[in-house]
């Protein structure tokens, strides 16, 4: 673990697609901001936690997004699995998120853990099929480009007045 990161990315987790690519990109980089948060052994330290998981939480929402739209586009016959392994995966996180909200038995490292091996797991397995159905349909023809378009491009800010507050908006919205 280099520069106090739980993952870094390596080009064997391309899925090469450069949109989702870029993405997940993103999770491990936020995934690495949990595992800071976890590691800085401060009281501080939890309100970092909360701050950087709802903006994970924000952003695996719309990663999630792209990836269904994306999929929609070209009638990926695996779709509804897919996008059911996304479905569990965010019930999961909110359930996680809201026992510690309550102050239940939850350690915040195991969490990011969890969050490590489950962005991992689901690039190198769920995802590369993904990609690889639609470089096959690109190989052969059957489509050209999956054309996205970008409509906003926003971004997440902490509040200045509340450090335990994100404001996020979507970076896009895919047409």
């Amino acid at each position: 673990m280099a520069d106090n990161n739980i993952v870094t990315w390596h080009s064997s987790y391309s899925v090469g697609i450069p949109l989702i690519d870029e993405q997940h990109k993103e999770l491990i980089n936020l995934t690495n901001k949990l595992f800071t948060s976890c590691i800085q052994g401060k009281e501080s330290s939890k309100v970092i936690f909360m701050r950087t998981i709802r903006g994970t939480v924000d952003y695996v929402g719309y990663h999630f997004g792209t990836e269904e739209k994306v999929m929609e586009r070209i009638n990926y016959p695996g779709l509804p699995s897919h996008k059911k392994e996304h479905t569990d995966f965010v019930k999961e996180v909110l359930h996680e998120v809201e026992e510690f909200k309550n102050g239940k038995k939850f350690t915040p490292i195991s969490f990011v853990h969890y969050l490590k091996d489950w962005v991992l797991t689901h690039i190198a397995v769920t995802d590369k099929l993904m990609g690889d159905y639609i470089l096959n349909m690109k190989r052969t023809g059957a489509i050209n480009k999956v054309k996205l378009k970008v409509k906003a491009v926003t971004h997440t800010e902490e509040d200045a007045n509340d450090p335990t507050k994100v404001n996020t908006s979507k970076r896009f919205v895919i047409e």
